[in-house]
């Protein structure tokens, strides 16, 4: 093949560290977005993600673009896009066929794409394959080929980046699946896994999240037996994970883009396939219920404290999908809100991670820009920001009232700081 030039399509949490890793090893690169803000943003070196630095994007060289015409100058085109669901939680692939039907449309002979989103197996050579032979008029494995190479991106882990996250491959023939294990190869250090088809490693990607998602149900699970027997899980937790072989998952909300979407894409093709997936749909159902278990454990406290809800003020903290991270996407912390809002209970929520423009917009709620000292029943802690470990418990207790207490819903303190702890 000819010099690689990179196209990326689709500039989000894994699109834009993949673009500056192949721009930094000295790849031209194109970065392309259909989102002419995110564009702009980009172009005066600003990731509202946080996932890359200025500095970073300052010493990139990359083209950011939200003329799609412009990919028609690269030759190994990465397409990067979300892979939600839809309403009825099935898989919404609007935005692969989008990314497929653009790039299609500027594909040159013996150019190459690879899909890097979550999908299930026979995605890319079902769905993908006949989207781009249809707005290029080429031939699949004769004048254009494809390759499948999950994303692995963890949002705000600084220790596991692009470049050493042992990299899966595949590809529609064997020299095409050489080049991408060159090409990849030279960027990621950690080394490169070549999958024997494109479902092998399409299917590899949706049960890594999946193993997650079932692990922390289990955990979840336990909250609730533990909870009446009253017996503290995170104790029960410690004392088990002194084994081994014992594997340390914490119980929690179970959000964001990844681990409560990607179960579903397996459940979609398992019934395609005429399998009822039980244990992954028991699953889904444990995880997306803990807003509501939750939200009756807090009304169980205020009740304890003889403090009527309808009277009752209550101090959120944390609002994004996970810990350190400003997603919102799909964050479950909003089914808590709308569980207690049902019981008319005045909710505040305080969360300096997030851009509070975009949840206004998205959800309509105001973000506090700081707690008032002696106001509240209850602050709870939804998320384990390292912003309010370093706060410290204390700060946290004078939003308090006198006689006000603290649930931390993900064991960001000690237990015997505050007074409701999984």
């Amino acid at each position: 093949m000819n010099k690689i030039i990179i196209s990326i399509s689709g500039l989000g949490y894994v699109g834009l560290p993949v673009a500056v890793a192949f721009s930094k090893n000295n790849y031209k690169t194109i970065g392309y977005d259909i989102n002419k803000k995110r564009v702009n943003e980009l172009l005066k070196n600003e990731d509202i993600t946080g996932e890359v630095s200025k500095k970073d994007l300052e010493k990139s060289d990359i083209t950011f673009t939200s003329n799609y015409e412009d990919l028609s100058k690269a030759n190994f085109h990465i397409i990067t896009v979300p892979t939600p669901i839809d309403k009825f939680n099935k898989p919404d692939l609007s935005l692969i066929e989008c990314a497929c039907a653009q790039i299609g449309k500027i594909l040159k002979k013996n150019d190459i794409v690879i899909i890097e989103s979550t999908v299930y197996p026979g995605v890319t050579e079902e769905i993908a394959v006949p989207m781009i032979e249809q707005n290029s008029n080429l031939k699949f494995n004769i004048d254009f080929f494809m390759g499948y190479s999950p994303e692995r991106i963890n949002p705000a882990d600084k220790n596991y980046k692009f470049e050493n996250i042992k990299k899966v491959v595949s590809a529609s023939n064997n020299k095409t699946l050489q080049i991408l294990e060159e090409v990849y190869g030279s960027v990621v250090k950690a080394g490169i896994y070549k999958a024997s088809s494109i479902k092998v490693a399409e299917a590899a990607k949706v049960i890594e999240n999946t193993q997650r998602d079932l692990n922390i149900a289990f955990m979840n699970e336990l909250v609730k037996i533990f909870d009446a027997l009253n017996i503290s899980t995170n104790e029960v937790l410690e004392a088990a994970s002194t084994k081994w072989n014992f594997l340390p998952f914490k119980p929690g909300f179970v959000g964001g883009h990844c681990i409560g979407v990607d179960p579903y894409y397996l459940i979609h093709k398992s019934q395609q396939a005429g399998i009822i997936p039980d244990l992954l749909m028991s699953v889904r159902k444990i995880n997306d219920g803990m807003s509501i278990y939750f939200s009756q454990r807090i009304l169980k406290l205020l009740n304890e404290k003889n403090i009527n809800f309808n009277h009752s003020k209550i101090l959120l903290l944390g609002l994004s999908f996970k810990e350190n991270c400003p997603d919102i996407r799909n964050s479950k912390i909003i089914d808590l809100i709308n569980e207690l809002k049902s019981f008319n209970v005045l909710l505040d929520v305080f969360d300096p991670i997030v851009n509070s423009g975009e949840v206004k917009k998205e959800f309509g709620l105001n973000v506090l820009t700081q707690p008032k000292r002696g106001k509240y029943d209850l602050v709870i802690i939804a998320v384990s920001h390292q912003f309010f470990k370093e706060l410290g418990i204390e700060k946290i207790r004078s939003w308090c009232k006198k006689d006000g207490s603290i649930m931390d819903l993900k064991s960001t303190f000690h237990q015997n700081l505050v007074d409701y702890t999984v």
